[in-house]
């Protein structure tokens, strides 16, 4: 095996809003040596804003609204963090970031559980056989019983855990967590800058008493009893395999368990895997280079109206200014200064291997899902648009910024951000978002980065959904009858726009030969 290829781990930090991804991150690059101080997130008084929140919008309202790709060295790994949002209006976004990685950590907040989101994207985790590790944050607050936690996360996220280090109470009364994995005991010392101590203790000494009181030090080896009856031994193949989860406890914000978290990921975690494409699998070592484009983001930077396409490394080597096959253009493409991400800074690259993350400059030819190659006509999958549930009508608010308006409208659908329908009875333009707060980014984003002005007026629909049928006559006679409802998206495809769940269930009963699509993909 290449050992670039075994050095690299490349997963993204998956959550229900306020778990404290963001955080995480932070302390994570704290340990690679990429920040030296940790942006305080709630604080308004330093003005210091998360590193990976980079857009304007975030800093105001303390989301993550897309994900930020972050890369780091550690120890002997090179580690590439995706960083999601947790808001479930950007789900679409956190769903494309897992067809990226090669592994996952769930943060879970201690007091709350599993919620609805954590759910959801478990779901996709399952789905494409994600490795995943669970970190429980806020340990230092009142929160559930950790037995209590564990049982929720085998019922809620429907697999197998194993605790790799335990809490030694919580709340006001946290003292520290024993770490099962490398069985030595950290102390913990509130401090969010400061790494704790770690001490090297026997569970049957008297030292573990003196430590943290006699009570708790008893209730600890009750505890690892109890774990060692009723959990397996840590298998790290059926982790692999997507069956079983080890569970870390912490306290992200006060940097406390994330190290023991971070050095146990980095050794049992997988480095890049196959890759499936439509015609065959992409081994990572196979020699010449594939990749493929799963996110695109218009400005990063605001003086350049620049996009940047974020491509996957699948196998081979990525050189600069090498000549690679663009493969749904037929194009030759080069690339003079691919570059690799912290957040918004970012520095040119020569190469990268497999695992890595490269930010291509984008004046228009990629769009989601696109495959580099060095030639081979080679089709990556898995990457959906859902069909959107909220629509408005979007309205110019500003005749003189005519141009402005429909460049940003296009940039942001590019970037995957909604869904742009127009509707063929009257020309409008239709927006289609997974969440309202998405209409809120759009019109702020449109107005910050472009200088337009937009309006948004109601349109009550229920569905959009792709129509195709082998039978043309038929197809001709649905678009006559539906002419009011009928729009194309920005691939020319024919979409229809249910205006509501009987409308849809009558369209699909009388039209037998016509297939509706509720995703991009089919």
């Amino acid at each position: 095996m290449n050992p670039e290829i075994e050095r690299r781990r490349t997963f993204a930090i998956i959550s229900h809003p306020d778990a404290g991804k963001t955080t995480l991150t932070e302390k994570f690059l704290l340990f690679g040596g990429q920040i030296q101080v940790a942006g305080a997130v709630k604080s308004n008084k330093i003005k210091k804003t998360a590193t990976s929140d980079w857009m304007e919008i975030e800093k105001q309202r303390g989301i993550s609204v897309t994900t930020s790709v972050m890369e780091f060295d550690y120890n002997e790994y090179k580690v590439n963090i995706l960083d999601t949002p947790g808001h479930q209006d950007f789900a679409e976004d956190t769903f494309r970031t897992l067809t990226a990685v090669d592994s996952a950590i769930i943060v879970v907040d201690g007091a709350k559980g599993v919620e609805a989101q954590t759910r959801k994207l478990m779901t996709v985790c399952r789905m494409r056989k994600t490795p995943v590790i669970v970190f429980i944050n806020k340990m230092d607050r009142e929160g559930k019983d950790p037995f209590d936690l564990l049982d929720e996360l085998e019922e809620e996220l429907q697999i197998k855990v194993r605790p790799l280090s335990w809490p030694i109470n919580q709340g006001a009364r946290f003292k520290g967590v024993y770490n099962i994995y490398e069985q030595n005991l950290n102390l913990f010392t509130p401090d969010k800058q400061r790494v704790t101590e770690k001490v090297q203790v026997e569970l049957g000494s008297s030292e573990l008493d003196e430590r943290v009181g006699e009570e708790d030090a008893q209730k600890l080896r009750d505890d690892l009893e109890i774990i060692e009856g009723v959990y397996p031994e840590f298998d790290r193949q059926a982790y692999l395999n997507a069956e079983v989860a080890p569970v870390f406890f912490g306290s992200a914000l006060n940097n406390f368990g994330v190290k023991e978290l971070l050095d146990c990921f980095v050794e049992i975690a997988p480095s890049p895997r196959p890759t499936k494409a439509e015609e065959r699998d992409v081994q990572p070592e196979e020699p010449k280079f594939t990749g493929f484009i799963f996110k695109i983001t218009a400005n990063i930077d605001p003086n350049h109206r620049s996009c940047i396409a974020f491509c996957k490394v699948c196998s081979g080597k990525f050189v600069r200014n090498n000549p690679y096959l663009h493969v749904r253009q037929g194009k030759t493409v080069r690339f003079s200064s691919p570059t690799q991400f912290m957040a918004q800074r970012k520095s040119t690259i020569d190469e990268a291997w497999p695992g890595d993350i490269v930010g291509l400059p984008d004046n228009g030819i990629f769009k989601i899902g696109d495959t580099l190659t060095e030639g081979e006509q080679l089709h990556f999958r898995g990457l959906p648009s859902f069909s959107p549930e909220m629509f408005k009508y979007i309205e110019n608010a500003d005749p003189m910024k005519t141009k402005q308006l429909e460049k940003g409208i296009a940039q942001l659908m590019d970037e995957g951000v909604a869904q742009l329908f127009v509707n063929q009875f009257n020309g409008r333009k239709i927006i289609g978002t997974v969440g309202q707060l998405q209409f809120e980014v759009i019109q702020y984003r449109l107005e910050n980065e472009y200088g337009a002005k937009c309006r948004w007026e109601p349109v009550s629909l229920y569905k959009a959904c792709w129509i195709e049928s082998d039978d043309a006559a038929q197809l001709e006679q649905f678009k006559k009858r539906k002419y009011q409802y009928m729009a194309r998206d920005i691939e020319g495809r024919d979409v229809f726009l249910a205006d509501s769940g009987y409308v849809l269930q009558m369209a699909q009963q009388d039209f037998e030969h016509i297939k509706f699509h509720f995703t991009s993909e089919f």
